[in-house]
């Protein structure tokens, strides 16, 4: 294959380097095409545009692979801890024993926050959406550690890697606390990172909190499939803001704010309404599936497909059995529970559904175990962003590392041609 690909525009025709991954993805080196010949891409939305050359995951849509960093998913959710996916994907390789316990004791010691970030917390109103009080106490930690990352001092970057890795899930917990009317509490250092967040979460203050081994191995394993997923919205976005050399903390509290739309992080939560709505109308499922099939009909399934696997989701295969453990194991009775397996059956066994490989997703199946502990609805993109941390963490450093430009996209003007000004009067 050639290493060049050719434009031609007005007679003049140029080259321009081809770049080739590891994986085989090509792709065409337009750095240089506005010098050269006056253009500039097109691209809405970036569907067709590399920002980077990144080492840490790899997807293919269409045959329904995801690797962090070259290991399977399906591997890492079955095999490894959340601390040690994380360290993976920060650093590049899996954790000996002796890196897993200092990593884990280095976030241990930054498990605190200032108290006077706690009175910011108490200032939201009971009914402030979740999201925008993570996003906000995120943002709030950065004026309790003002100062800037040397990116060229490791041990600067580890630092504030171990502080965000250390407290954001104190935030969390406090944002769920508060939401259901709980005194907000700290962890046990004498516990893993996953076991202490749900502890957190779901201590009650008048007994003790009893660990239940298949919500903890639940929680690990939903964090792992979210931790990173290429360049979505969330990541570019974490990813451009730090190319103004602007911090960890502000970079993951600007990627929280990107979650939090119903186009991204919002998906399980849309499905867990999505279910309501259907439970509300006396439950049909049938009138719904129905609806789904009518192409004149506006109602989409939510959670079933997905835009970027073309095939099937890989981590829906490995969250569904954990789905039916915690269902089983919980013994929800729940009439929209109900409603989801009468849905996911369908998908699954449906001709229309099965031609289209239209599968239950991980929304899918997040929204439900999240709905099954007793998570809100509201907080559901708040657990999502818990698990995208360490990739958020891992492209703000890689980019910082290959000391990228600050991002700055063009743009094809399409406003008024320059005007002469008429003074006020003459209006």
């Amino acid at each position: 294959m050639s290493t060049k690909a050719t434009i031609e525009f007005e007679g003049k025709r140029i080259e321009f380097p081809v770049v080739k991954g590891s994986e085989g993805e090509h792709a065409i080196d337009v750095k240089s095409l506005r010098q050269q010949t006056g253009l500039i891409t097109f691209d809405p939305g970036y569907k067709n545009t590399g920002s980077c050359q990144s080492g840490i995951t790899f997807l293919d849509g269409e045959e329904g692979v995801l690797r962090y960093r070259g290991y399977e998913i399906n591997d890492l959710a079955e095999k490894a801890n959340f601390l040690e996916v994380a360290y993976l994907l920060i650093f590049g390789e899996l954790p000996t024993h002796e890196q897993h316990d200092a990593f884990l004791n280095d976030i241990k010691e930054e498990s605190y926050i200032d108290e006077d970030l706690k009175k910011i917390l108490e200032s939201f109103p009971k009914s402030a959406h979740p999201m925008g009080v993570l996003s906000s106490l995120t943002s709030g930690l950065t004026a309790f550690s003002p100062s800037s990352v040397d990116v060229n001092a490791d041990d600067q970057i580890y630092n504030a890697i171990v502080r965000i890795m250390g407290k954001l899930p104190i935030l969390v917990s406090w944002v769920y606390r508060k939401r259901m009317g709980l005194p907000l509490k700290y962890g046990d250092y004498a516990l893993g990172y996953v076991e202490n967040i749900a502890r957190m979460m779901f201590r009650k203050p008048n007994k003790e909190y009893v660990a239940n081994p298949i919500i903890d191995d639940a929680l690990t394993k939903l964090l792992i499939l979210h931790a990173d997923h290429e360049q979505n919205c969330s990541t570019s976005t974490v990813r451009i803001v730090g190319s103004s050399h602007a911090g960890l903390f502000a970079s993951v509290a600007a990627g929280i704010s990107a979650l939090w739309g119903p186009l991204h992080g919002g998906a399980n939560q849309a499905v867990v309404e999505m279910l309501e709505d259907i439970k509300n109308d006396d439950g049909d499922v049938n009138k719904y599936i129905n609806k789904a099939k009518d192409k004149e009909d506006s109602f989409r399934l939510m959670g079933f497909g997905h835009r970027v696997y073309k095939n099937f989701d890989p981590r829906a295969r490995i969250i569904k059995k954990t789905a039916d453990e915690v269902l089983n194991d919980l013994g929800v009775v729940d009439p929209v529970l109900d409603i989801a397996k009468k849905l996911e059956q369908a998908a699954l066994e449906n001709p229309y559904f099965v031609d289209r490989k239209l599968y239950p997703n991980v929304d899918f199946y997040s929204g439900i175990i999240y709905r099954t502990m007793g998570i809100p609805t509201e907080m559901f993109t708040v657990m999502f962003a818990l698990g995208r941390l360490p990739g958020w963490i891992a492209q703000w450093r890689e980019m910082r590392k290959q000391k990228e430009p600050i991002g700055r996209p063009r743009q094809v003007y399409v406003g008024e041609r320059k005007r002469s000004f008429v003074p006020f009067e003459n209006r």
